[in-house]
């Protein structure tokens, strides 16, 4: 499913003009960017929440120069799903 067939099955569903339901898409998934960007969760109950995993510092390999880099502590964005929502999937 990509972004038009939410913007598609959102407007049908609700009435409302496509342009103001993509404007809302558009306007949440800025939001949620927003958020995590400044280390911040989303909580959105019943469905799920976009929260900031922190990866810890890790040794590699380079196989094609055959080296070891270190790979930093980063920030990583993830969807963690509600038990609800997940129970349903199974």
């Amino acid at each position: 499913m990509t972004k038009a067939d939410i913007v598609n099955g959102i407007a049908k569903s609700t009435g409302v003009e496509k342009v103001q339901v993509q404007a809302i898409v558009e306007a949440f998934m800025e939001s949620v960017k927003t958020s995590l960007t400044k280390k911040e969760n989303v909580y959105l109950r019943g469905f799920g929440s976009f929260i900031v995993k922190k990866r810890a510092q890790k040794v590699a390999r380079n196989i094609s120069k055959n080296t070891t880099i270190t790979i930093p502590e980063h920030f990583v964005p993830a969807f963690k799903p509600a038990p609800a929502f997940a129970e349903k999937i199974k």
